[in-house]
């Protein structure tokens, strides 16, 4: 199987954080390309600010509200142990999915993996989303050793919730080439391709071109049994 974390390259769009930050789902995000082969994973990171649904009714909802805008502010500052801290006080006080979602952030920037992975699946709990699982799967896709079964099981959800999002469609496909899955991981590269994902023209040949050797074997393999 072809190595899942030989390479690492960063892409920013916009974000108060350095390099390996797990995307943010409002206005801070930032994306990371992990190479994988002669394929990139890229992995979507950020951090979650609050909808603005803010009660009065409920004090716990209005502190935890609270806690997660200063620890993005503490994000945006730069301070991660900080943010890290203020978002275990917000789902302390009351769990919501953006909550757990970016501590979960900041615990994987802290080399807390174990944290990291448990919060992002707290937060897939209380309402599934598509940076979540690609979080993890990345997660796992930079495991010693990797774990691409359940990195495809994280991207096949995460592409189940945004159907037409091209980057998880490359993700997915690198990810199933690592392990010789080419059939459907050609289809998945396609897609991400008409997406507007240029890159994906190469591993479109690549894929293409193992196809081609594979049903060549195959044939020549067929023709030495009937002799």
């Amino acid at each position: 199987m072809a190595s899942l974390t030989r390479g690492l390259m960063v892409a920013a769009r916009a974000s108060a954080l350095p390099a390996r930050n797990p995307r943010i789902t409002a206005s801070v995000s930032r994306r990371r390309n992990i190479i994988a082969g002669s394929s990139s994973i890229t992995a979507r990171r950020g951090y979650a600010t609050s909808s603005g649904e803010a009660t009065t009714v409920d004090p716990a909802f209005t502190k935890a509200l609270d806690l997660l805008e200063a620890g993005t502010r503490a994000l945006e500052d730069g301070d991660l142990s900080k943010a890290a801290k203020l978002y275990r006080e917000s789902v302390e006080a009351k769990e919501s999915s953006e909550g757990w979602h970016n501590l979960g952030n900041c615990e994987y920037h802290l080399q807390n993996k174990v944290a990291a992975v448990e919060a992002w699946g707290k937060s897939i709990e209380l309402q599934p989303s598509a940076d979540a699982h690609t979080n993890l799967a990345s997660a796992y896709v930079l495991d010693n050793p990797p774990k691409p079964a359940l990195a495809i099981k994280h991207l096949t959800s995460a592409l189940e919730l945004s159907p037409e999002d091209p980057e998880i469609a490359f993700n997915l496909a690198a990810v199933l080439e690592s392990t010789g899955q080419l059939e459907p991981s050609l289809t998945l590269y396609k897609k991400a391709q008409s997406g507007g994902i240029e890159r994906a023209a190469q591993n479109v040949r690549n894929v293409s071109a193992k196809l081609i050797g594979e049903r060549a074997k195959a044939q020549e393999k067929d023709k030495g049994n009937q002799q």
